[in-house]
């Protein structure tokens, strides 16, 4: 008997060499267009183009006309967090790249989980926050206790804006760190505060998020 949705046309969508490198490089949460997505995948524009349109059939990506130009983006956070998972089994089964990339320990230290934090400092601050009593289980997964609040009001976020658009806050299991990560919109609000606060800023060309010394310093005290 075959029980559950069909998978097999989702994961050889995915499977495939060229659309899974764009996937991987959507995970940086920026909308890019066909041709920063050829260059990536390294194909041909026209190439890129039929992989691009099986993805928006799917309902894996979401693509925006401003201009001349069509820029693509992951369709919603449910393929993010689809993503990171395979990214989990993946490194967890010994399936890495044969030649790693130069900044491997920068994205291990921080980087963007579609929009919000993880690697190290990632699960640093999911951690620091659970050890403070900063949340308590609910039905939805996690919700923010008044000791959370606090914190998050003590570097000015703001919980009514983070908190109108899907999964306030839940975990993502980090690929590298092989823990977890704070997702959802309030993971999206914190990372958003934490450049604002000129603590951490984004690749632009990556998905690596770099700290100064003084805004890690600064994130440390802060979840300490």
């Amino acid at each position: 008997m075959k029980d559950g949705p069909n998978i097999i046309g989702i994961a050889a969508l995915i499977g495939d060499h060229a659309r899974a490198e764009v996937l991987t490089a959507l995970m940086s949460g920026m909308a890019l267009t066909a041709t920063e997505l050829a260059d990536i995948a390294g194909v041909t524009k026209q190439t890129i183009s039929a992989h691009l349109a099986k993805l928006v059939d799917a309902g894996l990506l979401a693509v925006e006309a401003q201009g001349r130009h069509r820029y693509f983006r992951l369709a919603d956070d449910d393929v993010a967090q689809l993503l990171e998972s395979l990214m989990n089994v993946a490194f967890r089964t010994g399936a890495i790249r044969l030649r790693s990339s130069p900044r491997e320990p920068a994205l291990r230290k921080a980087r963007v989980c579609y929009d919000h934090l993880a690697g190290e400092l990632g699960v640093l601050v999911y951690e620091g926050l659970l050890a403070r009593g900063a949340f308590t289980p609910d039905a939805a997964g996690l919700r923010l206790t008044e000791a959370g609040s606090a914190m998050m009001q003590a570097i000015g976020v703001d919980l009514a804006a983070a908190g109108t658009r899907r999964a306030f806050c839940r975990t993502c299991l980090d690929w590298s760190e092989r823990r977890h990560h704070l997702a959802g919109t309030l993971g999206d609000a914190l990372l958003a505060r934490f450049e604002e606060l000129g603590w951490a800023r984004r690749s632009l060309d990556s998905r690596v998020v770099t700290f100064s010394e003084a805004g890690e310093q600064a994130l440390r005290a802060w979840v300490d």
